[in-house]
């Protein structure tokens, strides 16, 4: 397909979040609309939604009335469904099982090319691993649908692999990688160290162990970017430790703030339990984020993160969440200046890699497979 017909080709992205801190949506959204496609993400409204920022991909929201839990999922499905009946649209880009049954039956309706983003091990995941009726219901409809979908991607090698044995699919491998950015001169924190995690604040992320250890960093600050399932618990938490002012909660962060801020922290977290495949094989973006502002970070011992610590050191990996072990890997990063700089001079090489400039060639590819394989003039 000639580039000039992509501008009559349009692809509408269905997520469940209300769009605005979705890094990697955006990505993959403005990616596609440089490549010549008219770009349409869909999100849903929520009381706590920001307005929207501005992306050269059109942005829509569709309101619901439960707001959480079962009821939320089959409403969003039957909205969207009939939303995407009623638009112009050449291909259905449908994130996750909770949009792909909306997005699939749409696109047999309307016979549709349908791609599958698998952002994560859905059915792996600890909050439906722990509710074995949800798991059967979710584990029903990946069988309904994903055998039958015959473009998928996913987010790194070892989901793609268990993904393939699964459910006898191809997935392609796009990984989260952050927008290359430049790096003003910035002054750290010299008075008191920074930890940062950034992210949901959910089940199994090891926030409460890391908020357990700081009573042992009393020079050092913990910054939560974001909020979760377990805001309320861990401000809790907080509270009754009476570590106000070591723990600093920052709330939702819009994703050109949170640079900024990343550039001022001293060590970045990524920390999980080993709470089913879809952590294990997990290839977080928020890993590349701190590498891709020099920041060192804690990260699993988990498959992917030991293959990227291959090509660059740039990870501290631990193998738990036992409090020595984080205070441990803690106080070597803020006392060995030496292995400290080391793995920032890996950050600095890695950066030059590892960023959405670069593998954005991995999505351009696949979407000239589908072009070629359906809308070829």
């Amino acid at each position: 397909m000639k580039d000039s017909n992509r501008k009559n080709k349009k692809i509408i992205c269905t997520v469940t979040n209300d769009l605005t801190y979705d890094q990697r949506m955006i990505r993959i959204c403005t990616a596609l609309v440089e490549l010549g496609y008219d770009v349409t993400l869909v999100g849903r409204k929520r009381k706590v939604s920001a307005p929207f920022s501005s992306h050269p991909f059109q942005q829509i929201r569709l309101t619901c009335w439960f707001q959480q839990g079962k009821f939320f999922y089959i409403e969003y499905n039957i909205r969207l469904f009939f939303w995407l009946l009623s638009q112009e649209v050449h291909i259905i880009y449908s994130v996750d099982l909770d949009t792909i049954l909306a997005g699939y039956a749409a696109s047999l309706l309307r016979q549709k090319v349908i791609v599958y983003d698998a952002h994560e091990f859905f059915t792996q995941t600890p909050e439906v691993i722990e509710r074995k009726n949800i798991q059967r219901i979710w584990e029903q409809v990946a069988q309904w649908t994903i055998p039958n979908i015959n473009y998928c991607i996913t987010v790194g090698k070892g989901l793609a692999n268990l993904f393939e044995e699964k459910y006898h699919q191809h997935f392609e491998v796009v990984r989260n990688m952050p927008f290359a950015q430049s790096l003003p001169e910035t002054i750290k924190n010299t008075q008191s160290p920074i930890l940062l995690y950034q992210g949901a604040l959910n089940e199994g992320r090891g926030l409460e162990q890391m908020i357990e250890a700081m009573p042992q960093l009393p020079d050092a600050q913990l910054w939560l970017a974001g909020e979760g399932d377990l805001s309320d618990k861990l401000r809790n938490q907080v509270k009754q430790k009476g570590l106000d002012n070591q723990v600093i909660f920052l709330g939702y962060v819009k994703p050109e703030e949170l640079k900024k801020v990343t550039l001022k922290v001293s060590i970045g977290l990524n920390l999980l339990e080993n709470k089913g495949l879809s952590y294990y094989y997990s290839l977080a973006n928020k890993a590349f984020d701190y590498v891709q502002a020099e920041v060192p970070s804690i990260n699993m011992n988990f498959p992917e993160y030991q293959q990227l610590n291959q090509e660059y050191e740039v990870f501290t990996l631990i193998d738990d969440l036992e409090q020595s072990t984080l205070l441990d890997a803690i106080h070597r990063l803020l006392q060995d200046q030496d292995y400290y700089n080391h793995l920032k001079g890996q950050c600095q090489l890695a950066r030059q890699e590892w960023n959405w400039e670069k593998e954005k060639n991995q999505l351009t590819t696949f979407f000239l497979q589908i072009e070629s394989e359906n809308f070829s003039d």
